[in-house]
């Protein structure tokens, strides 16, 4: 009994705890993506930070899909903020990891082709945005900063506004 107990146990453990090992097996699946009302106050708050900074830009947030949920661009910003700001939103999605990141491996690197994907832009200021588990449920961009650095710290201050809303 205590044995077919264990079994369980580390059955339900496997289950719960590594849905990979199940999850193809599955005919539906799950997943967690922003609320717009939390893609707005992303945006608003990387809005915010860079306004404070003194800069004009503009600011995107996509979900999981990579679809569009929040474009905020500001008064004296470039008419490119809003275009470009999806696009790097939509290119950290795509590729999982911060523009800034891939502006380095796609200068000289082997992964220079990625350069050539419509849409791609792999220019600093695109971030994704993970909840606690470390699930990615979304993507910010920010252009019209003097830098991508500049870009990217705006992208950041909006993700940490609502850390404890997707620390779930």
């Amino acid at each position: 009994m205590k044995q077919n107990t264990c079994l369980m146990v580390a059955g339900l453990f496997q289950m719960l705890f590594a849905p990979t090992a199940w999850a193809a097996d599955q005919p539906l699946v799950t997943f967690k993506s922003l609320s717009p009302e939390v893609a707005l106050e992303v945006a608003q708050a990387a809005f915010k930070e860079c306004r404070a900074d003194g800069y004009q830009i503009g600011v995107s947030v996509v979900d999981r899909g990579g679809n569009l949920q929040v474009t905020l661009r500001d008064r004296f910003a470039g008419p490119h903020t809003a275009g470009t700001s999806y696009r790097k939103a939509w290119t950290a999605l795509s590729f999982r990891t911060d523009t800034s990141e891939l502006a380095k491996i796609t200068r000289d690197g082997p992964s220079w082709a990625i350069r050539g994907v419509t849409n791609a832009l792999p220019l600093g200021g695109g971030v994704p945005i993970r909840a606690g588990d470390g699930g990615l449920v979304g993507a910010v961009g920010v252009s019209g900063a003097p830098s991508g650095d500049a870009d990217d710290g705006c992208a950041r201050a909006g993700i940490a506004a609502v850390e404890d809303k997707i620390a779930f």
